[in-house]
């Protein structure tokens, strides 16, 4: 990965999960009957590579696969085959509030969710004042977070991960939970991590956001990357099959 300036690289990676039945009564049911447990490839044989300092956007349906290519990078999950490599400290942004505790206050769980992403206490301790800044939370900093809005869950897990000095940001849907004026102060944070080198990697279904922000996109259905390429090639190419 060193050679050619790579810092994601994914090699003939599939994922597949069990697809069973979601009813307490059918589960029971499906333990004396293993073979009606259906296998799911959310991804099947994807191969890339990410370099140093791009901002790739992946784009495609609901349930095409594009959060599960996070969740390798992020190492939140593994690949059922191929290999996945990432050089870099990750400060991933996939799932609402994942790393928090609800019981602890928003003080506490920066601290603990740093501690998850790598940073040491006292570099928390030094950006503290800054996360709760960007975070925006007042005098809720010392709530337990089970009584925050989404909203609010977005604003300190994005004010934590962006002051841990990533070498690769990833970014789910989920900045849509924000009200417009802290989406605007996300992107601001994020054309500063672009400017600086950091390796971002964006899912949305914002196609203006996607071209506007990305150098790169793939177009994933189906559990195979369709198209990968200039940004507005493959929004068009996206437009005219699925929306």
């Amino acid at each position: 990965m060193e050679e050619n300036n790579s810092v994601i690289q994914f090699k003939e990676v599939s994922k597949k999960y069990k697809k069973g039945s979601k009813l307490l009564k059918e589960a029971l049911l499906d333990m004396f009957r293993p073979s009606s447990t259906k296998d799911f490839w959310a991804l099947s044989n994807i191969n890339f590579e990410v370099r140093k300092g791009e901002s790739l956007g992946i784009i495609g349906p609901n349930g095409s696969g594009k959060s599960t290519i996070l969740k390798l990078i992020a190492g939140v999950t593994v690949p059922t085959e191929g290999e996945v490599k990432v050089r870099g400290r990750i400060a991933p942004l996939i799932e609402l509030g994942a790393g928090f505790h609800p019981e602890l206050t928003g003080r506490e769980n920066i601290y603990l969710n740093a501690t998850i992403l790598g940073v040491k206490r006292k570099e928390i301790d030094a950006k503290f004042k800054d996360i709760v800044n960007f975070a925006d939370l007042g005098e809720f900093i010392d709530t337990p977070i089970k009584h925050y809005s989404s909203g609010m869950y977005m604003r300190l897990a994005f004010a934590v991960a962006v002051q841990t000095d990533p070498d690769i940001l990833l970014v789910d849907e989920i900045l849509a939970v924000g009200d417009t004026k802290f989406q605007e102060r996300c992107f601001q944070k994020m054309k500063e991590f672009q400017d600086v080198g950091v390796t971002i990697v964006f899912v949305s279904h914002d196609m203006k956001a996607i071209q506007n922000f990305c150098t790169r996109v793939f177009y994933i259905n189906s559990a195979s990357i369709i198209k990968s390429g200039d940004p507005k090639e493959v929004v068009k190419k996206y437009a005219l099959e699925v929306l």
